[in-house]
C-alpha cells in the first residue's frame, strides 16, 4: 500500500506500520511531500517519524482508533454498510435539526443516535446537522476543539459508525450536515505543526496563531482543509456543512479561502449528480459570503443569522446584556427589520462592537432561504453561564410563539435538539480534557468570564466534572407527557404547515410585509396569502389584519379569524397561523 504526507521541513521521514520501520522517499513531482510503501490492511496502524523523533499519526489520518496522540489506521472507503438509495435533498425547503451525539442519547454514540431518527423523520425536519465529530483528547467534549480533520471521535463510534448513521438518515429521507472547523484546532493533541506550516504568526485568533492560509506554505494548507471538506461529502455521502466561524478565517489572498471551498465542492455536487451545500458560521453580516461567485460573491449556500435570534431572544426573555444590548432597544422593531431585512446590523452603528457593521443585503438577488433562522442553538443554549433553555426561561406560551416565528420566518429554519419538546434538561458547557492543566485552566476561566458578569463561582457548573455532561443528555421520556406532548405537536403542526404552504418556502424575502405595536407587545407578518400573528403580550390583543377573510391553520389557543371588522382578537402569550382566502 502506498502512503504518503507533506513533510517539506524534514530532512528525513521513516513510516512505521504494524510493527515494521522502513525509510520513505521524497516525491520528486511534488514539493515537500514523501512516499512510501508497506504491507497494510483495514485497521493497520501507522504513522511517521520525522528526523528520528517519535512516531506520529497521519495528518490525514482516516481514523484514530487510540484518540489523537495514538498510532493512525487504515480505512477502506471502498465499502460500506450502503443500503439506501439517495439522491440528495437541497438546501432551499429545508428544516434544519442540530444535534450533538454525545448528548442527544444518554449512551452518546452514533449508533445510539441513529435509533432515534424515527423520531426526527415524524416530526418533519428535513436534515439532521451533526456537531463536530473529529477525535479530541477524552471522551466528552462539544466537538470545537477536533485535531484529525478527516477522521471520526472513536468514543462516538468511528468511521463505520457514522456511515451507518448516515445510512439510516437517508433511509428515512433525512439529509446529513456536517459542522466541520477550519478557523482552529484543539490545543491537545494536534501534531500538525511537526509536519508544516500549518499554523502562522501573521495572523492571530482567540485560540492563538491562526490556520495558515496566506503565508509561505498556505497552498498546502488549504488544500488539506479543502480535500478533507469533500472527504466527508464523499466518503460519508454526507449532504452539507456547517462551516464554524468563517469571520476566523484570516486570508488576504486575492482568491479567499471560502471561495475556493465552495468552487470545489459545486464540482464535486456536479460529478455525483446530487445537490451539496455549505452553511457558513459569520458574525460580519457581509452579504458577499452567500452571493453565488458569478455576481462576485464566495459562493458559500447560506449562513447562520444570529440578527434574528438576538432580536427574538430580546422580544421574548426582556435580556439586554452583551451583544443583545442593540436589539433590546425595541425589539419588535428590530424582529421586523430581520424579517424583511435579513441583517439588522446592516451599515448600522453597533454599541457592542463600538463602531458600524454589516451591510445592506440585496434582497432581489438574495433568497432568503441563504440566511439560517433560529430561536436556539447550541451556542445561544450553552454559552449561557447554566446552560438553560428558552422553555426554562419564558411561558410554555412564548416559547410556542418563539417556534411559530422561527418556523414561519423567511429563513431556512433550523431546531436545537429537544427544542421540538421544550426539553427540561439544560446543555451545559463540559470538556473531558486529558491534560490536568488544560482541564484547570478551561475551568478557571469559564468561572472568571461568569464573575464578570456576576456570577458566583459554584453556580457555575464545573466542565471537567462527568455530572455537567450528564445534566445535558436529552430525557427521552418528557416527550411522552405535558406540558412537553403539547409542545411537540406544535412543531409538528408547524413543520407540516411549513411543507404544505408553498408561500412558507418562498425565497422572496422583499415579499414579506410586517407590522407590530411596542406597546401592545404583538407582530404579525404576511407572506404571500399566509398571515402569522404573535402577542408577546399578556392581555389579549387586537390585530388589524385587513378586510379578506382569513382561516386558522394553526393556533396555540383556540382563536377564531378576523372579524368582519379584519380585526383579529389574539389571546395573550399565544401565536396563530392564518390563510387567507
Amino acid at each position: 500500500m502506498q502512503f504518503e504526507v507533506w513533510a517539506p521541513q524534514a530532512d528525513r521521514v521513516t513510516l512505521t506500520c504494524d510493527g515494521v520501520t522502513g525509510a520513505m522517499e521524497r516525491d520528486p513531482e511534488r514539493q515537500g511531500w514523501w512516499c512510501g510503501r508497506a504491507e497494510a490492511r483495514e485497521g493497520s496502524r501507522y504513522g511517521f517519524a520525522l528526523d528520528d523523533g517519535p512516531v506520529l499519526p497521519d495528518p490525514r489520518s482516516r481514523r484514530q482508533p487510540d484518540g489523537p496522540d495514538g498510532l493512525s489506521a487504515v480505512v477502506d472507503h471502498g465499502s460500506g454498510p450502503w443500503r439506501a438509495e439517495w439522491a440528495g435533498r437541497p438546501l432551499s425547503g429545508a428544516v434544519l435539526y442540530e444535534l450533538h451525539v454525545g448528548t442527544y442519547t444518554r449512551e452518546g454514540t452514533l449508533d445510539a443516535a441513529a435509533e432515534r431518527l424515527d423520531h426526527l423523520a415524524e416530526l418533519g425536519v428535513t436534515h439532521v446537522e451533526l456537531m463536530p465529530l473529529c477525535p479530541f483528547p477524552g471522551r466528552h467534549g462539544w466537538g470545537y476543539e477536533g485535531v484529525s480533520l478527516w477522521a471520526v471521535h472513536e468514543p462516538y463510534g468511528g468511521p463505520d459508525a457514522l456511515k451507518r448513521f448516515v445510512d439510516r438518515a437517508h433511509g428515512l429521507g433525512l439529509g446529513v450536515v456536517l459542522d466541520v472547523v477550519h478557523n482552529h484546532l484543539g490545543p491537545s493533541g494536534n501534531h500538525l505543526p511537526a509536519f508544516g506550516p500549518y499554523f502562522t504568526d501573521t495572523h492571530h485568533t482567540p485560540w492563538g496563531a491562526a490556520i495558515n492560509l496566506d503565508a509561505p506554505g498556505s497552498d498546502e494548507v488549504r488544500a488539506y482543509l479543502v480535500e478533507s471538506a469533500l472527504a466527508w461529502l464523499r466518503d460519508y455521502r454526507i449532504d452539507g456543512l456547517r462551516l464554524d466561524a468563517v469571520h476566523a478565517l484570516a486570508d488576504t489572498r486575492a482568491c479567499h479561502f471560502l471561495e475556493e471551498l465552495s468552487t470545489a465542492v459545486d464540482g464535486l455536487a456536479a460529478d455525483l449528480g446530487r445537490p451539496l451545500f455549505l452553511i457558513a458560521e459569520s458574525d460580519l453580516n457581509d452579504p458577499r459570503i452567500i452571493t453565488p461567485r458569478a455576481e462576485g460573491g464566495l459562493g458559500v449556500h447560506a449562513q447562520w443569522n444570529d440578527d434574528f435570534h438576538h432580536a427574538l431572544h430580546t422580544a421574548l426573555t426582556g435580556e439586554s446584556q452583551g451583544y443583545y444590548a442593540d436589539f433590546a432597544r425595541d425589539p419588535l422593531a428590530a424582529l421586523a427589520k430581520t424579517l424583511t431585512r435579513g441583517y439588522f446590523h446592516d451599515g448600522t452603528y453597533s454599541s457592542f462592537r463600538g463602531r458600524h457593521h454589516g451591510r445592506p443585503l440585496d434582497r432581489q438577488r438574495t433568497g432568503a432561504h441563504r440566511l439560517t433562522g433560529y430561536s436556539q442553538t447550541h451556542d445561544q443554549v450553552g454559552n449561557r453561564a447554566r446552560g438553560d433553555r428558552l422553555a426554562s426561561l419564558v411561558s410554555p406560551g412564548l416559547a410556542a410563539c418563539a417556534a411559530t416565528l422561527t418556523l414561519t420566518a423567511p429563513f431556512t429554519p433550523m431546531l436545537f435538539m429537544g427544542e421540538e419538546w421544550a426539553a427540561g434538561t439544560p446543555w451545559q458547557f463540559f470538556t473531558d480534557h486529558t491534560d490536568p492543566d488544560l482541564a484547570e485552566a478551561v475551568r478557571r476561566g469559564r468561572r472568571r468570564e461568569f464573575a464578570a458578569h456576576g456570577w458566583k463561582e459554584e453556580d457555575v457548573p464545573d466542565p471537567q466534572d462527568p455530572a455537567t455532561r450528564d445534566r445535558s443528555c436529552l430525557d427521552w421520556s418528557e416527550p411522552e407527557r405535558e406540558p412537553h406532548a403539547r409542545v411537540l405537536a406544535w412543531y409538528r403542526r408547524l413543520i407540516a404547515l411549513r411543507h404544505e404552504q408553498p408561500d412558507l418556502t418562498d425565497p422572496d424575502l422583499a415579499d414579506t410585509r410586517v407590522a407590530h405595536d411596542r406597546e401592545g407587545r404583538w407582530l404579525a407578518f404576511r407572506r404571500g396569502d399566509i398571515r402569522v400573528a404573535v402577542n408577546l403580550g399578556t392581555v389579549p390583543a387586537a390585530i388589524p389584519l385587513g378586510p379578506r377573510p382569513a382561516r386558522v391553520l394553526a393556533a396555540w389557543e383556540p382563536v377564531q379569524g378576523p372579524g368582519e371588522d379584519g380585526v383579529l382578537r389574539l389571546p395573550g402569550e399565544s401565536s396563530v397561523v392564518l390563510a387567507q382566502e
